[in-house]
């Protein structure tokens, strides 16, 4: 497990809670009640004679690891459930486990997808980098329709490196995680257990955060990933090469669309869920999605920094570091002019890199490397699961386009990590509501709040948007729109100006960083600008300030 805790942190949640419990912390696991559980966690002088079962560990919730009974074992409704636990059959290795399923695969039921974060710098550059390579396999255990997501590490023994499954369950509409720890499977919770707040933030859902699947690099040029726009470096003779599932290996492009397909399906069920009695019984747990940043997808330019010089053409950074493209442009369809996203000239990037001393670190190998990640200036951007539950709540009625929208244009240059936004929280209800009622319930708190502060306040800024007309704020907020895009096109030729936004993106990489989604050292490079500095804020303006 160390190296698993090495390489991918996340998923050694097990072994996290083991450690806090042989220090004597009440919140870890007390003492498990199988042999083989004591092994999985890396007991491994103990002989295991124990048949392997599954077990139930939700973190955060439960103290102990224990097996689950008959009743909760048959009311689990996946494909893995069904086809494997049930049958007394635990699957070893990735390979045990799509061989276990009752039809062949082919191209119709099954990709396989690349990643690793090292995979693109060139080998003979760093001997010394673990690749760390994982295959994601989208699969449909029966028919086409995607209803198991398998991660397990690559080009390491199948048997010892992790294997998560999020296997969709039809009948509760949810999907189940579970994690294999040789030779111990654990159920880790469901969906909903993401959103309880006792497991919350907490073992795998610190990073499915949502309860739903993750692909963080969701968008082309899908860095890290195998696709269309890169590949993996192995060696010629590495034997890799070899493995059946790299064999079947596709690009990333698709996996994107499986993945919003799947974060699609899951929104849909939980809205039904919460809204089926007529009444919201946890109205923040839905406006959080509009009021803050719950997740982040992390975008770039298509651009692969080493090939980016003085006298390159203009580069075409992220559109979702500028403002929210996909929930105001594409969603709320606002009718703006301006060309999306500026450009930034070639000259200005490369003195950035050495400006800012960029550079690539994995401490844990001691590896460095001066300059930026693969493909240039990645940034978190708006995630697809906020966008997504946002876009669903209109398009059923739950919220209109300009209450959304209004919310939005709040802090529109800053569409992740606004505390500004956040602050409209303070006006969403925490007790059951209506549905018919939880808009305008919301719209006169904030409304009313606004009477007796600034008018530059969220709330102020809120309620001047509020009474627009209907047949007029949509134009009203594309100019705004336009108007920030031309001051930002204008600052970014200028060097000073260029500059200031890669404060602002390393200002937003810091936030990143501190959330669990955060994985991997080398997912985003390192620059001399202190840890410590002031968060910063983009103005309408488009010049760059220190956050209020």
């Amino acid at each position: 497990m160390d190296g698993i805790r090495e390489h991918r942190r996340a998923t050694a949640w097990l072994q996290q809670a083991r450690t806090a419990e042989t220090r004597g912390s009440p919140t870890g696991i007390a003492r498990p009640t199988s042999r083989a559980v004591l092994a999985a966690l890396g007991d491994a002088d103990l002989d295991d004679r124990e048949a392997p079962r599954l077990y139930r560990f939700v973190v955060g919730v439960d103290q102990q690891a224990r097996p689950l009974d008959a009743q909760e074992l048959a009311e689990l409704g996946d494909p893995m459930a069904g086809l494997f636990f049930r049958k007394g059959t635990y699957p070893l290795t990735v390979q045990d486990l799509l061989a276990g399923l009752p039809e062949p695969a082919t191209k119709a039921n099954q990709s396989v997808y690349l990643i690793g974060e090292a995979g693109q710098i060139p080998l003979g550059s760093a001997p010394e980098l673990p690749r760390a390579l994982r295959f994601a396999v989208a699969r449909a255990a029966t028919g086409r329709d995607v209803d198991l997501l398998v991660s397990t590490g690559a080009n390491e023994d199948p048997a010892a490196t992790f294997l998560q499954v999020a296997a969709w369950d039809p009948a509760a509409k949810v999907f189940n995680y579970y994690m294999r720890i040789s030779p111990v499977w654990v159920w880790a919770g469901n969906s909903w257990s993401a959103l309880a707040p006792g497991s919350r933030g907490h073992g795998c859902f610190d990073s499915h955060i949502n309860g739903s699947v993750v692909m963080k690099e969701l968008k082309a040029p899908w860095s890290n990933w195998q696709s269309q726009a890169a590949t993996i470096r192995l060696a010629p003779d590495d034997p890799f090469r070899d493995d059946p599932l790299y064999q079947q290996v596709i690009g990333a492009e698709n996996l994107e669309l499986t993945v919003r397909a799947l974060i699609s399906r899951w929104t849909a069920a939980r809205l039904a869920a919460v809204t089926q009695d007529g009444t919201v019984e946890h109205p923040e747990q839905l406006m959080r999605h509009l009021f803050t940043t719950t997740a982040v997808n992390l975008a770039s330019t298509a651009t692969q920094s080493s090939t980016v010089t003085p006298t390159s053409g203009d580069l075409l950074l992220p559109p979702g570091f500028w403002l929210n493209g996909d929930a105001l442009l594409s969603d709320l369809e606002l009718p703006v002019t301006s060309a999306l996203p500026p450009m930034a000239p070639a000259a200005h990037y490369v003195a950035s890199l050495a400006t800012f001393d960029f550079a690539l670190e994995e401490k844990s190998s001691g590896f460095s490397q001066a300059g930026d990640t693969f493909f240039a200036f990645v940034v978190p951007e708006p995630a697809c699961e906020d966008n997504d539950v946002v876009r669903q709540m209109v398009e059923q009625g739950l919220i209109t386009a300009k209450f959304a929208a209004c919310a939005f244009m709040v802090d529109f240059t800053n569409p992740v990590f606004s505390p500004v936004r956040a602050r409209l929280m303070a006006h969403v209800p925490t007790t059951p509501t209506a549905v018919p009622e939880l808009q305008d319930h919301i719209a006169q708190a904030i409304l009313e709040a606004a009477t007796s502060l600034p008018p530059g306040s969220p709330e102020g800024r809120f309620a001047a948007d509020w009474v627009l007309a209907d047949d007029t704020w949509p134009k009203a907020f594309a100019q705004r729109i336009d108007d920030y895009l031309g001051h930002v096109g204008r600052r970014i030729r200028e060097s000073a100006g260029f500059d200031d936004y890669v404060r602002l993106a390393e200002s937003r990489r810091r936030d990143f960083k501190a959330m669990r989604l955060n994985e991997f050292e080398l997912t985003l490079p390192t620059t001399n600008i202190p840890a410590n500095a002031p968060r910063l804020r983009m103005n309408d303006d488009g010049t760059v300030a220190p956050a209020s």
